[in-house]
């Protein structure tokens, strides 16, 4: 018997001793670990199980009835009846069931990533096999907890159109930004609005990434502030802050959502991009950032910091930055008069969808019972 099993025993048998757990529900768990480690179960020690999980799992409290979840969604050899005897609880326990991989059709799954309690689809948020359907519908739901069951999930590929929706939730909610850093399957450029949450040898693979794009489609940008409009800026970045944002947002052909950014990060890195991005010299940009009179102007240290960090960008790479981080519409590229064939092989083949299978599975049972079913075209 394996080690874990027999350690879940024995603390099982000292709660029993001790009147810590019910001894019926101490059964239950027993007879459920001793027959997950048996390779093979006799059918007759199945159908034994069977008969005491239906008679028990009504009436078992919710924390027994999960553990029971998560240790039979995946095993292979779970029978249904216990299953969907189980998920008939709802709540958590079918929120283990999902999450611990319960085989389950995909349009079942969607019916519960469309309308399933919040707990039940971020339960369904972590499982390794969700569908580009799924998932969408999941991102949908603008939901904290699904969300970072979402993000944290490696095994699900993030369409762009849910990963649009995710980065820009993160720039109003922190947490979002170390889950999509982390994960894998994120290109650096597709990552880039999230430069200011990003270590310092992240930040330089984005640049480089968006260097490479700007190579190939180079940004429209706007001319540098004339000395007249860069002394008005200077003047009123120790008289009205905003004002300055907003005066430099606008110059970038920004609005409002840049010039948040920009007074939001109390750390002035995104004013120090964005300023790079206007076509500032370095020492013009420092003496704006000093002059804002801030914490940051009065540390020696993070001043030296940004003066770093100006060197590091072009303004063609800056602009694109500041674009990305606030979420504002990046400029219209400039076209190359270059001819491209119509059947030229770099364009996008049509690609059929997945077709969804008919069989549906003992969740089916339980959708109908939990309540009514999502109307399907």
């Amino acid at each position: 018997m394996p080690a874990k099993i027999v350690s879940e025993l024995v603390q099982l048998a000292r709660l029993a001793r001790d009147g810590g757990l019910d001894l019926s529900q101490v059964s239950l768990r027993v007879k459920t670990d001793l027959l997950l480690s048996t390779p093979n179960p006799p059918a007759n020690d199945v159908a034994a199980f069977i008969d005491l999980a239906l008679a028990m799992i009504p009436t078992i409290d919710e924390a027994t009835a999960t553990i029971l979840a998560r240790k039979l969604a995946g095993w292979p050899g779970a029978p249904d009846p216990v299953l969907q005897a189980l998920a008939l609880r709802g709540g958590p326990v079918l929120a283990a069931l999902l999450r611990h991989g319960m085989p389950t059709p995909a349009g079942t799954l969607e019916d519960l990533a469309c309308e399933g309690a919040p707990a039940v689809a971020a339960g369904l948020a972590a499982r390794p096999d969700l569908s580009v359907a799924c998932v969408l519908m999941l991102a949908a739901r603008d939901d904290v907890g699904i969300d970072l069951a979402l993000m944290a999930n490696a095994a699900a590929m993030l369409p762009r159109a849910a990963l649009d929706l995710l980065l820009a939730r993160a720039r109003h909610r922190p947490a979002y930004a170390p889950l999509l850093l982390a994960r894998a399957d994120l290109t650096d450029a597709e990552l880039a609005p999230l430069y200011l949450h990003a270590r310092p040898q992240r930040r330089q693979s984005m640049r480089e990434a968006l260097r490479g794009l700007e190579a190939l489609a180079p940004s429209a940008r706007p001319a540098p502030p004339t000395p007249e409009l860069l002394s008005g800026w200077v003047a009123t970045a120790g008289e009205d802050r905003e004002g300055a944002f907003g005066a430099i947002a606008l110059h970038l052909g920004g609005g409002q959502a840049l010039a948040q950014a920009m007074s939001r990060d109390l750390s002035r890195d995104m004013t120090a991009i964005a300023l790079i991005a206007a076509g500032l010299r370095i020492e013009d940009a420092t003496r704006f950032l000093i002059r804002l009179g801030d914490e940051t102007a009065h540390s020696v240290e993070r001043i030296f910091a940004l003066v770093e960090a100006m060197r590091e960008l072009e303004p063609a790479v800056a602009l694109r930055l500041v674009r990305q981080i606030s979420g504002e519409t990046m400029p219209a590229a400039s076209r190359r008069r270059e001819h491209q064939p119509a059947m030229d092989p770099s364009g996008t083949p049509a690609r059929a969808g997945a077709a969804r299978p008919d069989n549906r599975s003992i969740l089916d049972t339980v959708i109908s019972k939990l309540g009514p079913r999502r109307s399907r075209g």
